[in-house]
């Protein structure tokens, strides 16, 4: 319906003109092949239709006032620790890693990593995927974190400041909190956590 109103024949008509893979094009248009929300925003432009109406089939098609949902392709670089600390290599350059789509996240650097362990299972479950915004360190009462230690490891804690230490498991089991060495360094706030069903 969208590409008929954007005034084009046919599927080999919008292929020609823009240049897309005729087959994957016609996987999606038919519904064979479902598509994430990189291709959902090229549609959209392409026939100037909303990309809430496209992707997720609520509103109206031709609605310039609906509010857009932003959507962020966010690295999913590893995997984190949510037991004691683990030893991950640093990383600079996230272009290479695939991605996560994630709608309406706040302004920042984010990164995504799969949760691994059960000390945040209250929270996060084992194969949970947060979202950590690498600019935002500023500490909160019952906010969580992904911290390293001197060594370099990395866990994923809820920030407690009247405990000690103050990062602490938020767990259904008996999981005793992390054995710090030396100083703490917060790499980043998550402020999402999801998984998969």
């Amino acid at each position: 319906m969208a590409r008929k109103n954007a005034g084009f024949a046919g599927p080999k008509a919008i292929v020609d003109r823009l240049g897309w893979n005729a087959n994957v094009y016609k996987a999606h248009e038919s519904g064979r092949n479902g598509f994430g929300i990189a291709d959902a925003k090229k549609y959209a432009r392409a026939f100037k239709v909303n990309l809430n109406w496209l992707q997720f089939g609520t509103g109206n098609a031709l609605d310039p006032d609906e509010l857009p949902v932003s959507v962020a392709d966010v690295p999913k670089i590893s995997w984190v620790s949510a037991g004691q600390l683990s030893e991950q290599a640093p990383i600079t350059d996230f272009s290479e890693f695939p991605t996560v789509a994630a709608l309406d996240l706040p302004d920042g650097e984010w990164i995504a990593l799969e949760v691994e362990g059960n000390s945040m299972n209250k929270i996060s479950p084992p194969g949970s995927i947060i979202f950590v915004n690498l600019r935002d360190k500023r500490l909160a009462p019952n906010a969580l974190y992904v911290v390293a230690d001197e060594t370099g490891a990395a866990t994923y804690k809820r920030y407690r400041p009247n405990d000690n230490p103050p990062f602490q498991p938020a767990s259904y089991e008996d999981v005793p909190p992390p054995e710090f060495q030396g100083a703490v360094t917060i790499v980043g706030r998550v402020r999402r956590s999801i998984i998969e069903m």
